[in-house]
């Protein structure tokens, strides 16, 4: 997905799930969408020192901004890691599974601006 597709699907589901108004999402998104970047910066930590009880927690943690933004498909890879990791999986590619993740949320989440989000109520 682009960047303004990811938006506008997170706008869509924030309306539907919790009937949010655009003035609100414009206000809250950028918002989220920093929170969910430290979530991905709090998976990297126990990543780098392969503490799998830590990225489990972390994981799951990131699972949950997710899924409450409505992006189900990178909630699952969170989901993926989470599972792995809590089992103790060592032969899991962990490293390739967050890179995945920088690289969508990086996608839509890297320069938000209260400017784009506006674009997306019109």
């Amino acid at each position: 997905m682009t960047d303004v597709e990811y938006k506008r699907s997170i706008r869509d589901h924030l309306l539907r799930a919790y009937m949010l108004s655009d003035e609100k999402i414009a206000i809250f998104l950028p918002r989220f969408l920093t929170t969910l970047k430290t979530h991905l910066d709090n998976l990297q930590q126990p990543l780098q020192t392969e503490n799998l009880e830590e990225l489990s927690k972390a994981a799951h943690t990131l699972k949950g901004a997710l899924l409450n933004l409505g992006l189900k498909e990178l909630a699952d890879i969170a989901y993926h890691i989470e599972l792995q990791s809590r089992a103790g999986d060592e032969t899991t590619d962990y490293s390739a599974l967050f890179e995945r993740l920088c690289r969508e949320i990086n996608s839509f989440a890297g320069a938000d601006t209260k400017q784009e989000t506006d674009k997306l109520s019109q």
